[in-house]
């Protein structure tokens, strides 16, 4: 099968042209993010992972492209190794107390 053209993030929602850019589906989304659909799924399931919601009579399952940025961008931030405020190598040293090192 073919690669599906990704959404191209730069249409933002609101400009001329992104109307069909500015909502994804499950399939595009996990495309978007490099994940299976099948993930995407578990995740919502267990209230987990991008937000999302039903559009449609047919209740399908949708993505906001803006949504999804801002996830990632979440996802960046509470990760130590992007975020050099989380990292424990940048973290004073911690003494106990009552502490004594034995040789």
């Amino acid at each position: 099968m073919p690669a599906r053209p990704l959404p191209d993030p730069s249409t933002a929602p609101g400009a001329p042209g992104a109307v069909g850019k500015a909502f994804l589906n499950v399939r595009d989304a996990a495309e978007y993010l490099g994940l299976s659909p099948c993930t995407l799924y578990v995740w919502r399931h267990r209230r987990q992972g991008p937000p999302s919601f039903r559009m449609g009579q047919r209740g399908r399952v949708m993505y906001r492209l803006e949504a999804l940025e801002a996830w990632v961008h979440e996802q960046e931030q509470a990760d130590s190794r992007s975020n050099p405020a989380l990292s424990p190598l940048s973290a004073a040293a911690q003494h106990r107390s009552g502490y004594t090192a034995s040789a």
